[in-house]
């Protein structure tokens, strides 16, 4: 089975949640929409799926901050709206990256951009950023990056 592109993948499942009356499901959907379409009126730009994927990171960012409030809050009900959205977000990103895929990557980066100083860990995350997007943690992999670079 051919894979669809991202974009219409999401739109198809739009529709599909809407005749079968999945409202959570559905309702998601439509945040994720707006969001990648807020992003494209903002930049002028039509998203990329390494774009998209950062779209939906950031939602599934905002639903755990969101799901630590709810937990201070005693609120049970909506930490499980939550996490049943991040379950739905999460079937647009790829398969997650293994740490020796990881390794592997961050090996390549610096061969490519050579850094010469700790000064030089953005450019390295810039030139890594797009290939490891939804599917590895920016924030751990730029751990390693700098641990890599300070030694």
């Amino acid at each position: 089975m051919e894979m669809l592109p991202l974009r219409k993948r999401i739109d198809d499942e739009m529709k599909t949640a809407m005749r079968n009356k999945e409202s959570q499901r559905l309702g998601t959907i439509r945040l994720l929409i707006s969001a990648i379409k807020q992003k494209e009126i903002d930049e002028r730009i039509t998203l990329d799926e390494s774009q998209i994927f950062a779209v939906i990171d950031k939602m599934i960012k905002q639903r755990l901050d969101s799901i630590k409030h709810y937990e201070t809050g005693e609120r049970p009900d909506l930490i499980e709206i939550e996490k049943a959205e991040i379950e739905i977000l999460k079937q647009y990103l790829p398969l997650p990256l293994s740490e020796n895929e990881i390794d592997s990557l961050i090996k390549n980066a610096i061969k490519e951009v050579s850094p010469t100083s700790i000064k030089e860990l953005g450019k390295v995350i810039s030139h890594i950023k797009p290939q490891i997007q939804g599917r590895a943690d920016i924030g751990k992999v730029s751990a390693k990056i700098k641990a890599i670079l300070e030694a």
